[in-house]
């Protein structure tokens, strides 16, 4: 599901109340913006978007790679391809799972070529997540004609 808001296209709406019910959050979000030709994917973790349940639990890997299929998938739902990716920022909760991350990642970015961030942060929204990933894709020209 998609909305308009601002002019630009909100994939996968939802509020922060069901997404986190054991918090007391009331945020209106969505899991990414399309932006002219630019989509911005909100950070993915090891969680199934269609579901909510995550995924992984205790095991790096798996989470990462829920978190790079999400962006596939969302990448997908706004008009663009993993090959549009120009910046990925990686947060990781223990800087042990650096290299199983970077590996993963990189099986889902094999040519790409998008620049990357890494950060080690102290936890993330969830304790038994490990991994999130935000990403921002550029649609090039030649591809937005194509999908007119």
């Amino acid at each position: 599901m998609s909305i308009v808001v601002g002019g630009h296209t909100r994939i996968r709406p939802f509020n922060t109340s069901v997404t986190y019910p054991e918090q007391n959050l009331d945020n209106d979000l969505c899991q990414a913006v399309v932006a002219g030709n630019t989509v911005y994917v909100r950070g993915q973790i090891g969680q199934n978007l269609d579901t909510s349940e995550s995924v992984g639990i205790g095991d790096v890997e798996a989470q990462t790679e829920q978190a790079m299929a999400n962006i596939k998938m969302l990448l997908e739902e706004a008009g663009a391809r993993m090959e549009h990716l120009v910046k990925l920022t990686i947060y990781i909760i223990d800087p042990r799972y650096r290299e199983t991350v970077y590996r993963t990642i990189g099986r889902w970015t094999k040519g790409v070529h998008p620049i990357s961030t890494g950060i080690v942060v102290s936890a993330l929204a969830r304790p038994e997540w490990l991994v999130e990933v935000d990403a921002i894709a550029v649609i090039s020209a030649e591809d937005a004609e194509d999908a007119r």
